[in-house]
């Protein structure tokens, strides 16, 4: 199963793809979409649609995940990041994908095992786990691929509920950092 990951913003998207197999992740690519300060939002919005679209062709993931919006004090913000949502969201409805949404809290948790974590730390967890570079990644872009992750994660498939630690170590000692 492949899974896209989409960490939306108007000034950079992040975009991140991960492959499930059994009861394991691997890294398929990431990147990021910069968005000019000399564009429009509308204009902005159509680079957004137009390339989440461009990765969906390419990849074909089979699931579509995406960070929830945040409750910020700048409003404008807010509605801004609400409208890269909702074009992203829109691409993979197009592409005939389920769309799943995280909140920050929920992402970092899954990843890092704290919902108060840093940019840094979940960089370092997401490319730890996926045994790839963190020299030329940028926040958004491991913020996808968290965003990934964890829905991965949530996936019942991927690791079946344990009833102990032990059980789950067990289960999957390649999760565990020496």
């Amino acid at each position: 199963m492949i899974i896209l990951g989409v960490d939306p913003g108007t000034i950079v998207t992040g975009v991140g793809i991960v492959k499930q197999y059994k009861n394991s992740l691997s890294y398929v690519v990431q990147g990021s979409i910069k968005l000019p300060s000399c564009k429009t939002l509308p204009l902005k919005l159509e680079m957004i649609y137009e390339e989440i679209d461009r990765y969906i062709k390419l990849y074909k993931p089979d699931e579509f995940a995406i960070e929830t919006a945040f409750y910020g004090k700048n409003v404008q913000s807010a509605l801004k990041i609400g409208y890269a949502r909702g074009v992203a969201m829109l691409a993979a409805v197009h592409n005939g994908l389920p769309v799943n949404e995280y909140s920050p809290r929920e992402v970092k948790k899954s990843v890092v095992g704290n919902g108060a974590a840093s940019k840094k730390q979940v960089q370092y967890m997401v490319t730890h786990l996926l045994g790839i570079s963190d020299e030329k990644m940028i926040f958004d872009e491991s913020d996808a691929l968290a965003i990934a992750m964890c829905h991965a994660y949530r996936l019942k498939s991927l690791f079946p509920k344990t009833k102990s630690w032990k059980a789950f170590i067990e289960a999957n000692p390649d999760r565990i950092i020496q």
